[in-house]
């Protein structure tokens, strides 16, 4: 029964298997009916992209930022973007982090990637909606088709690309020279 760990194929898969079942009882029992970690995510999300573009130049209007469901950002005219659980990245980073804890490598260099790869997917998501909103500006038609497909397959294959520089480069080189 133990002698399937030694074949680092079959750990790397069970490992990620009891992973993602941690994370979803742990997420769905706990984490997620309590709010505070989707909330303070979303709130992030709402506030920088605002924030972007209201330096670009756009008239943010804002919602009351003190309230419960502070999901909004909005360009004066349109109806803006409403960021809901499943969109503020929290599961991106759950799949980013638990592939890279199961993949073979240091701990140290583990402990590096992961809090830079959970940075830089929230800042792709954060790109992402300051990207619908201005589609939402310019072409609200297109709105439904970008969230849908376009902006999906990028942040996805985002994730990808940060998997294969953990799996080629990272973990092989920093913090282990050879």
């Amino acid at each position: 029964m133990f002698s399937i760990f030694k074949n680092p194929t079959y750990r790397f898969f069970i490992v990620s298997i009891l992973l993602f079942l941690s994370w979803l009882l742990i997420y769905e029992y706990w984490l997620h009916p309590k709010g505070g970690l989707d909330k303070a995510v979303i709130s992030n999300i709402v506030y920088f992209s605002s924030n972007i573009l209201k330096s670009l130049g756009y008239n943010v209007l804002q919602e009351y930022p003190f309230d419960e469901n502070f999901r909004t950002v909005i360009i004066d005219g349109v109806h803006g973007v409403w960021i809901g659980d499943p969109c503020n990245g929290i599961e991106l980073f759950a799949l980013f982090i638990g592939f890279v804890i199961a993949y073979p490598g240091r701990l140290i260099n583990k402990l590096l990637f992961i809090p830079l790869g959970v940075v830089l997917i929230h800042i792709v998501n954060i790109i992402r909606v300051i990207a619908l909103c201005m589609i939402d500006f310019y072409n609200s038609e297109l709105l439904d088709f970008n969230h849908t497909y376009t902006f999906t397959i990028t942040v996805y294959s985002f994730v990808f690309l940060l998997w294969y520089l953990w799996s080629t480069k990272w973990n092989n080189y920093v913090l282990n020279p050879k």
